[in-house]
């Protein structure tokens, strides 16, 4: 019989959500982060999470071994759009689920999310390249197999690059002004002047 772990699960997932809240003030997008991952605590995620809590990787991952996928991922990514699995559709041209280019919010959670997320599970470990080298770690087969918009890639992949090159403090004033239009990636700047 598995073995449960609820206090333990619930101290990792509001912990991690703290940190989320906290990056997102940080990033501009407040109010936003108050909201995130709030599907965490309904049992269809909560009760799988304290089933396969491990404290040092998704328990997603847990489930996915005994199973080969993971109703709670799937709980989850429906309804929370700052997971760039939540945007895609059927292409009607194409026939085939497609997916959507990310609003800027969301992909400013997403990058919020992700240095939450090295920092929760690293602990000690964590370095600011950190969140890139896990992006980089499924890079092409996200692309390849068409699960992420090519400009919702390249817009995280420059934030992760930031972070990892400048530190939190520069990356956040940089996305601090690119979610209030007043700083642009660089291939924007450039397609607005050419």
């Amino acid at each position: 019989m598995a073995r449960y772990h609820f206090i333990k699960h619930f101290k990792t997932i509001t912990k991690h959500r703290h940190q989320v809240i906290c990056h997102c003030f940080k990033a501009g997008i407040g109010f936003q982060g108050l909201f995130h991952d709030l599907s965490k605590y309904m049992p269809a995620e909560f009760i799988v999470g304290a089933k396969y809590y491990q404290g040092n990787r998704s328990p997603n991952e847990g489930e996915r071994e005994d199973y080969g996928y993971s109703k709670a991922w799937m709980h989850h990514k429906g309804r929370n759009r700052h997971h760039f699995e939540y945007w895609s559709d059927y292409n009607p041209k194409t026939k085939k689920l497609s997916p959507i280019q990310m609003p800027k919010c969301y992909v400013i959670e997403m990058f919020c999310d992700r240095i939450a997320a090295e920092k929760i599970y690293k602990g000690d470990a964590y370095s600011k390249e950190g969140p890139l080298e896990y992006f980089n770690g499924g890079k092409q087969r996200r692309l390849k197999n068409h699960m992420i918009h090519p400009e919702t890639s390249r817009q995280l992949e420059y934030l992760l690059k930031m972070l990892a090159v400048r530190g939190e403090e520069k990356t956040f004033a940089f996305v601090r002004a690119w979610a209030r239009n007043r700083a642009a990636m660089p291939w924007e700047r450039k397609e607005s002047t050419g």
